[in-house]
């Protein structure tokens, strides 16, 4: 596994519009973990994809309708089996984390790279996720030396009274142990 021209080399691409420039694109010091899962609950079926390339079929779910205008991306997304899908390049700016803060510093896009993993606040990921995870955060950690084991945070940790993922369920010593392996 590998980093070429920002782009993992073992993950499934598939471009997000909603991507921009980051005011520096040498400050990456950042990574954050996400979930979603789409409709809410619920796993498969590609809406999350559809999402971050604003494909989404408003007619598959009510809930679709709710957030079809929402521009929204993250650098990677890691499925329930552990499949890697990329949406923006490491370089360049995803919108993931909205209105943010870390360590005093607010939007956190700017300097961060934001992983999804296809799940929700109340039940335990895939252990292929935390497997898939490490794996990725491993090759980060060598491509961008600003990121450390110490600046590897949750949506709630940067969005405390707006974001709650990864959720309870995200075993956070299990990762790091697996990191230090």
């Amino acid at each position: 596994m590998g980093i070429d021209q920002g782009w993992l080399s073992t993950a499934r691409v598939l471009a997000s519009p909603n991507v921009d420039l980051r005011p520096d694109e040498s400050d990456i010091s950042l990574l954050v973990i996400h979930n979603i899962s789409l409709p809410p609950g619920q796993f498969g079926g590609g809406h999350v994809a559809e999402l971050f390339t604003n494909t989404l079929d408003t007619n598959a779910h009510p809930y679709f309708a709710e957030i079809a205008d929402f521009k929204v991306s993250a650098h990677l997304l890691i499925d329930r089996e552990g499949l890697v899908t990329q949406f923006v390049p490491f370089h360049l700016r995803a919108w993931h984390a909205g209105v943010s803060e870390f360590e005093g510093r607010t939007a956190c896009n700017d300097f961060s790279i934001g992983i999804e993993l296809e799940g929700t606040d109340t039940q335990p990921y895939t252990d292929v996720q935390y497997r898939q995870l490490t794996e990725v955060t491993n090759c980060l950690l060598v491509q961008y030396p600003a990121v450390t084991a110490e600046r590897i945070v949750g949506h709630c940790d940067i969005a405390p009274n707006r974001k709650t993922d990864p959720g309870p369920f995200f075993d956070w010593a299990y990762f790091r142990k697996l990191l230090r392996a």
